[in-house]
């Protein structure tokens, strides 16, 4: 850092303050779409991205403000409490009003908010955050906020490295945008031609349940919750849930949790090459296949097919397929589900079991090449967040 630059606390540079809470309900009756007034920002209205959402429908009637605290415009806020703790920071445009759960930074003469803006970002401010997180949800008091440190150049350098960081954050979000366009489009190239491939049915292709194709169609098996009985787990036998299957990428490789003998005895161990659907909660119709022996609860159906009726790769294609449709079936309830009785009747279209293979070659080959593309730009995007890092350290490190 150099010589002309001091290390300040928040509370000698800024006014640092929270907003106002506001019950749900009064929220709703007396808030919500009025029409004119200063909108009202909640820590939800904060993106990660740093967007703040002025038309959520919540505003504050002029002859009102007085009794809300008021955030003017090119203020900093940042979320003190909860998840998005110090990961979500917004730089207001316009005066505002806003909640509890957010801190407001309104600099004082001779410091730049958006200088302040920046810094919130940087490693050595994130790290500071973190450490002084406390409480069951985790959060930073007040007291403790205002006495991180930051340092602080003059006002024409402070000009100079907002003038930099500005340049160099919109370039990277541009081709942050890019490349997160490309990932989505790889990932729709496969999920276009998977569907496309179902749709096109042969003129020879049967309309057939699944249990006509499989030689075992049911439900796994626990007799105890295996976060209820820890003395069921811990052993040699993998033990899958749905969020392992959702995890998955057609062939399920991995896993996080074994049963004991004990826990085998009140289970079922279902072979290698096992299809897995989900059908509870929020990963209900997520699919898969086993690449190991493996036990499941009964929150998952477990299929074995018929060698000369299916290919179980094709299986699990196919139910990718009809992803959206199994969820929409499964919504309803508190909780959502499907059950073997939603496939009782429900016809699937299966070619030749020739075919089928041939059909799996395509898809796989397909689904390599996107993976690759997927690959690339998700190293794309994780290499834009590691140059945005560098160029803050830089910038507050006075190496700009």
């Amino acid at each position: 850092m150099r010589k002309d630059w001091e290390i300040k606390k928040l509370s000698d540079i800024s006014s640092v303050f929270n907003g106002n809470s506001i019950n749900a309900k009064v929220k709703e009756v007396k808030y919500t779409n009025i029409g004119s007034g200063l909108p009202f920002i909640a820590t939800k209205d904060v993106s990660f991205e740093s967007k703040l959402d002025y038309e959520n429908g919540v505003k504050i009637p002029f002859n009102e403000k007085n009794n809300f605290k008021l955030a003017p415009a090119n203020t900093v806020l940042i979320c003190a409490e909860g998840g998005s703790a110090g990961r979500k920071i917004g730089f207001t445009n316009q005066e505002v009003c806003f909640g509890n759960k957010l801190f407001a930074t309104v600099p004082k003469n001779g410091v730049l908010s958006k200088y302040v803006y920046y810094y919130y970002f940087s490693s050595s401010f994130q790290k500071y955050f973190s450490s002084e997180l406390a409480g069951v949800i985790g959060g930073v008091s007040m007291a403790k906020f205002k006495q991180i440190e930051i340092p602080i150049p003059p006002l024409p350098e402070q000009q100079r490295i907002v003038s930099i960081l500005d340049q160099a954050f919109a370039a990277i979000a541009k081709a942050k945008a890019n490349a997160e366009q490309n990932l989505n489009n790889a990932k729709a190239l496969f999920e276009s031609y998977l569907q496309g491939v179902f749709e096109n049915k042969g003129e020879s292709w049967q309309e057939l349940t699944l249990n006509e194709v499989s030689v075992e169609f049911s439900r796994g098996k626990s007799k105890h919750r295996p976060r209820g009985d820890k003395s069921i787990l811990g052993g040699d036998y993998p033990l899958i849930q749905t969020g392992d299957i959702s995890s998955a990428n057609h062939w399920l490789k991995t896993y996080s949790s074994t049963y004991n003998e004990k826990g085998l005895a009140q289970s079922k161990l279902w072979r290698k090459g096992t299809i897995c659907i989900a059908i509870v909660g929020a990963n209900v119709a997520e699919t898969a296949i086993l690449d190991f022996d493996s036990c499941f609860p009964d929150s998952v159906i477990g299929i074995v097919v018929k060698p000369q009726k299916a290919n179980n790769e094709y299986v699990e294609y196919l139910l990718q397929s009809f992803k959206a449709y199994l969820k929409e079936k499964g919504k309803g309830t508190a909780r959502d589900n499907i059950n073997l009785a939603t496939f009782e009747n429900q016809k699937f279209p299966f070619p030749s079991v020739k075919e089928q293979q041939t059909i799996v070659i395509k898809l796989n080959a397909l689904q390599n090449e996107s993976k690759k593309l997927q690959s690339i730009y998700q190293k794309k995007l994780t290499d834009l967040e590691e140059l945005k890092k560098s160029i803050l350290h830089k910038a507050f490190n006075g190496e700009l």
